[in-house]
């Protein structure tokens, strides 16, 4: 079998996000397993730190590659991002997933695509999925 290098590196910024949800590590623990799950990666092993006064970092390692959030509550900001190799798993998916629960008043977001030669930079449109 061969592998290619090709990959997509989402990368969004979050402004006008709860307090709370950006300040239970826990929480946002369980959102990023749905996220991953979401794109269909294959989840290795996550880590997850609560800061104080306030803060965390989630880091979910994939099989594809990684899906990480930083949080700054205090100036309702989160700092997602999501790299994955290969075509069938999508970093926008979770990316979408991730906006949708953390219901931020505005993103902004670029995704490159990697493992090509020169990285192409692309501005995403940010899809909200919808829950039922």
């Amino acid at each position: 079998m061969e592998y290619t290098t090709f990959g997509r590196h989402v990368a969004v910024d979050t402004w006008g996000v709860d307090f709370e949800l950006l300040n239970n590590a826990e929480l946002l623990q369980e959102y990023m397993v749905e996220a991953a799950e979401a794109c269909g990666a294959t989840i290795i092993s996550m880590q997850s730190r609560q800061f104080e006064p306030q803060g965390a970092t989630v880091l979910v390692l994939l099989s594809e590659s990684h899906l990480s959030i930083h949080t700054y509550p205090e100036r309702g900001f989160a700092a997602i991002d999501c790299y994955t190799c290969g075509e069938w798993v999508d970093p926008q998916l979770a990316v979408d997933y991730l906006v949708s629960v953390l219901k931020p008043e505005k993103t902004f977001a670029k995704k490159l695509v990697r493992g090509m030669g020169e990285m192409e930079v692309e501005t995403p449109e940010i899809n909200q999925v919808e829950f039922v």
